[in-house]
């Protein structure tokens, strides 16, 4: 039976509480329209005026509770600092390996650096991503807002994890840290103040959350996307990244003009995300599901790069202080509900989740099916 006579097929991921399924409306993929993924002018998070953010957070609100993705505009983070960060991970990637292999992430404890080729696999039950990326998480010492790094308490150093050597820039060109490392302090500014939007949105105090977020768990990947091969259909098991969901509290994406993310609705309709000149996308992930009680629920999405050009993106993954655990807000438990979640330590449910993005096995699809 083809899926245009079933008019729906079954989506399976993965989850941090193992697989999971999403119904799939069978008609083509289509550009998402304006109410669907909205532009939101985010100048006015940065107000003195505290009407003027809370109508932002309105908006914000009102993206979270259709389909958790929208693109910001007027972020604050210049072209100045986006172009060159954008033009020396593009050149790292068109190196050949035996020059990248120096930052493999083979050399980390934690899994950073270079990923090559065929080593990542979002989805255990679609293709292998056709991707190679650059990735790390949190080091306080690039953060503006840490003076003393040797000042921060045990109980909240112990989880924050970068090499001692300081790899992976100890292996990468000089020209990617000094670049890169711009971006990444401007975007975590950025990302520091949208959290305070997020609290004012779910009717919060805007600093109700700060603690949580002192040295918050930031990843960034750069994502390097070959062009696909051509296939009939399009199959999903030919995928840039495969479908997923975040699992941190939101994401910050970088996207170049060729565009190939995709959003699956709520109402199970794959949605083109294409790129918008001067915006930046937003999405949130499996940690603000869990606080909210599913008020704003995490978004699946992919990658598929059909369009016969290379592709990068670059994107930034905030979640809470390692230390803290990821349980559901009062706030969002209204009369006669319960909590549908239990407390989870952010530690433990971000190292479930980078676990199982590197097996490329299938192990657990198999394991499931």
């Amino acid at each position: 039976m083809s899926l245009t006579e079933t008019e729906t097929t079954e989506l399976r991921l993965s989850s941090g509480n193992g697989p999971v399924t999403r119904t799939i409306l069978a008609t083509p993929i289509r550009e998402a329209r304006p109410e669907e993924v909205p532009i939101i002018n985010i100048s006015d998070i940065f107000s003195p005026s505290q009407a003027a953010r809370k109508a932002v957070a309105l908006e914000i609100r009102a993206a979270a509770t259709n389909n958790g993705f929208f693109y910001i505009s007027d972020h604050g983070v210049p072209s100045a600092v986006t172009s060159p960060a954008y033009e020396a991970s593009l050149s790292f990637f068109c190196q050949q390996p035996a020059q990248k292999e120096p930052a493999n992430v083979s050399h980390s404890i934690y899994k950073f650096g270079w990923k090559p080729p065929a080593t990542q696999r979002v989805n255990p039950f679609e293709g292998i991503d056709r991707r190679e990326s650059f990735s790390w998480r949190y080091d306080p010492r690039y953060d503006p807002s840490v003076p003393n790094v040797s000042a921060i308490p045990p109980h909240i150093s112990r989880f924050i994890q970068h090499d001692s050597d300081n790899f992976p820039w100890s292996a990468a060109t000089p020209h990617l840290k000094q670049t890169v490392i711009p971006l990444f302090q401007s975007v975590l500014g950025l990302g520091r103040a949208l959290l305070r939007s997020f609290a004012l949105s779910l009717d919060l105090d805007e600093n109700a959350l700060d603690d949580k977020f002192t040295h918050p768990d930031v990843g960034m990947a750069l994502n390097y996307y070959p062009p696909l091969p051509p296939a009939d259909g399009k199959s999903v098991k030919d995928v840039s990244i495969g479908s997923h969901t975040d699992f941190q509290l939101f994401t910050i994406l970088i996207q170049d003009s060729v565009g190939g993310l995709q959003v699956l609705s709520r109402s199970g309709q794959w949605l083109y995300a294409k790129p918008i000149p001067g915006t930046f996308v937003v999405n949130f992930g499996d940690y603000m599901q869990r606080i909210t009680n599913d008020r704003y629920p995490s978004t699946v999405h992919r990658v598929q790069n059909f369009s016969g050009q290379e592709r990068l993106s670059m994107a930034f993954f905030f979640g809470f202080n390692l230390n803290e655990s990821c349980a559901v807000l009062d706030s969002c438990v209204g009369e006669g509900e319960a909590k549908k979640y239990e407390p989870v330590a952010c530690h433990e449910w971000t190292a479930r989740r980078v676990k199982a993005m590197h097996d490329t096995s299938g192990k657990e699809a198999r394991s499931s099916s």
